[in-house]
């Protein structure tokens, strides 16, 4: 009997001793909001040095970017006035037939008319030379307005050629002076982008879109910003003293009312600038 209670005793004790490391486990991987906070604000560090990588590029990615758009839109044209032109030349070439046809109708219908046997035969054939006549004249017309549009459509392919030409060549000018800054930078930025990915591992999702969020909305790119001089470090509107108190103490994520930003104090900025 009381080896039973003893053995009792000590499986109650072993319970209680798992349950104990369990808590003081969990109590560990227990985040703070301050943590998150800290979290938060060093991926903002990270992702504002690669901003900045990107400033050192300025414009040349958006005039690469133009320069393909413009080239790929000229291509197109040039296709189009190709095609106007060679279809100018098919209407010519058909018309050109239809005259042909028609001068060999007008040869057969007058030999006709010499023999003709009576008035009505010979009515009937000089309508159908009218006719032929007319579809000449309007064959010639069809010719005359394709070789204007043709002509038209030839000029304006040779200006977009040559269009074509200089953007290629600008292109090629401002891809290798991007590839230049880019070659530059790579290393840099390749560190900053893997240190950024190492910091969002830390990050509850919801709290790492919200940041995304924020960012991708703000002017400047700064989704999390400190207290300076009473007034929000983003949008500089001026914070009440309670809710100034309430970022200082870091117990709840607190986002400016006014531009959405996530607010901390300045001191904790300064100790993870030190860190």
């Amino acid at each position: 009997m009381r080896k039973t209670r003893f053995i009792i005793y000590k499986t109650i004790k072993q319970e209680i001793i798992d349950m104990s490391a369990e808590k003081t486990k969990a109590e560990a991987k227990e985040v703070t909001v301050k943590d998150k906070l800290k979290a938060l604000y060093n991926l903002q560090v990270v992702v504002s040095e690669i901003d900045k990588i990107k400033i050192l590029r300025g414009e040349l990615p958006l005039e690469v970017q133009d320069l393909e758009d413009d080239i790929a839109g000229l291509e197109t044209r040039i296709e189009h006035f190709r095609a106007e032109v060679k279809e100018c030349d098919d209407i010519m070439v058909a018309r050109k037939s239809d005259i042909d046809n028609s001068k060999a109708l007008t040869i057969k219908y007058k030999e006709q008319q010499d023999n003709v046997r009576n008035n009505r035969e010979f009515d009937f054939l000089s309508k159908e030379l009218e006719f032929q006549g007319l579809q000449i004249e309007f064959a010639e017309k069809k010719i005359h307005e394709a070789e204007a549009v043709g002509k038209t459509k030839s000029e304006e392919l040779i200006v977009a050629e040559d269009q074509l030409s200089e953007r290629r060549k600008d292109l090629e000018q401002k891809q290798a002076e991007l590839e230049g800054i880019v070659n530059e930078t790579r290393t840099e930025e390749e560190a900053l982008r893997e240190k950024a990915k190492n910091i969002e591992l830390s990050i509850e999702p919801r709290l790492l879109t919200a940041f995304k969020r924020i960012r991708k909305s703000a002017r400047n790119g700064l989704a999390v910003v400190s207290v300076e001089r009473d007034a929000c470090g983003g949008c500089f509107n001026k914070i009440p003293p309670q809710r100034q108190m309430d970022i200082r103490i870091g117990k709840k994520v607190i986002v400016c009312e006014y531009c959405g930003r996530i607010m901390i104090d300045s001191e904790l900025t300064k100790e993870e600038g030190e860190a």
